[in-house]
């Protein structure tokens, strides 16, 4: 006679958990490291669309070996006693979002280098984690950066015999919580700092056809501008909206940050405040290319000073807008 088959019962093993995962930094500020790190971003097809018979060879050929060491010398200027900026702050956020939630698993992957995301993902099955919301650390959501994320949690579940129950968090551009913490650490510069003159929000660019294609990135960074320029009751001739981090020679989306700038300066605009509103924490993109490139670009050209206000990075209203997301998303789990 056969006995029917009976499941093993949930245990109090069965945790909740977060996975919060940012886009990945170079283990080491050398060009070998950057070329690794470099590979693995470009490779995604989420970020580089082009057909792999023209793209790789342009990759492994070209970009790679002309663009790692120049890269690598922009990450050793911002690297610190930590290591990589984008990764130690990460981790302090993801220590203070813990800290927040102290019984929810709580852990960091980066998309792209390390800890990955199969990694991460592999070592909360092992500690009973059963059930987690996967947030992507861009309040914006694109396909090259939020869907990417998502893409590499169902790469690494896919095959596993007992998957995890996910909820995704596409985005959260105008989550009350955030551009409330986005406007306070703008109007703490300005009590520390005084007002400027003008104060631009730069986002990181996309490719316009990306967004005719149906992206809704474009339309989320103008909304989370207006939502943090509304909270700050600011005037339309008060601020503007840019896009940085432009690659290759399509269009991408505008106005450019780099060229308003110059623009701005041979205008004589005065003091300028630059905040990067899609970057959860300090990486590359704000401590030299904001910070430094595109100061020097403003000063250069005419305008009298460039302040970058740093990201929210572990700010105690940051981890707190995180912590409600995640209670959010997770209703209905006990």
């Amino acid at each position: 006679m056969h006995t029917a088959f009976r499941p093993a019962p949930a245990t109090a093993s069965d945790r909740t958990g977060l996975l919060l995962v940012n886009l990945g930094t170079p283990d080491a500020p050398t060009p070998a490291a950057v070329r690794r790190y470099l590979g693995e971003f470009l490779h995604d097809h989420r970020v580089v669309d082009l057909n792999r018979w023209i793209w790789c060879p342009v990759l492994h050929g070209i970009i790679l070996p002309l663009r790692s060491p120049r890269v690598a010398k922009a990450y050793a200027s911002i690297w610190t006693a930590e290591g990589s900026p984008l990764l130690a702050l990460s981790q302090r956020l993801t220590k203070g979002v813990a800290a927040a939630l102290p019984d929810v698993d709580v852990r960091l992957a980066m998309r792209y280098g390390n800890p990955s995301v199969p990694s991460v993902l592999r070592a909360m099955d092992e500690a009973g984690t059963r059930r987690i919301v996967v947030l992507p650390l861009y309040p914006q959501y694109s396909a090259s950066t939020s869907a990417s994320s998502h893409d590499a949690v169902m790469k690494e579940v896919m095959h596993w015999r007992r998957q995890p129950e996910l909820r995704l968090v596409q985005d959260y551009h105008v989550d009350t919580g955030w551009v409330a913490a986005m406007a306070k650490r703008i109007a703490a510069h300005w009590v520390e700092h005084g007002r400027p003159d003008r104060l631009l929000m730069s986002f990181h660019g996309i490719p316009q056809r990306f967004v005719a294609g149906g992206d809704p990135y474009a339309a989320q960074c103008r909304a989370s501008a207006e939502a943090i320029a509304q909270a700050l009751e600011l005037e339309p001739k008060d601020w503007a909206l840019t896009f940085q981090s432009r690659f290759g020679r399509e269009p991408w989306l505008q106005p450019y940050t780099d060229k308003t700038l110059d623009q701005w300066g041979r205008d004589k605009a005065g003091t300028v405040d630059v905040v990067c509103p899609g970057f959860a924490v300090d990486c590359l993109e704000t401590l030299e290319e904001i910070a430094v490139e595109n100061a020097h670009t403003y000063t250069e050209a005419g305008g009298t000073a460039l302040r970058y206000i740093p990201a929210l990075n572990d700010d105690a209203a940051h981890v707190q807008a995180l912590a409600a997301l995640y209670r959010r998303h997770a209703q209905g789990w006990e």
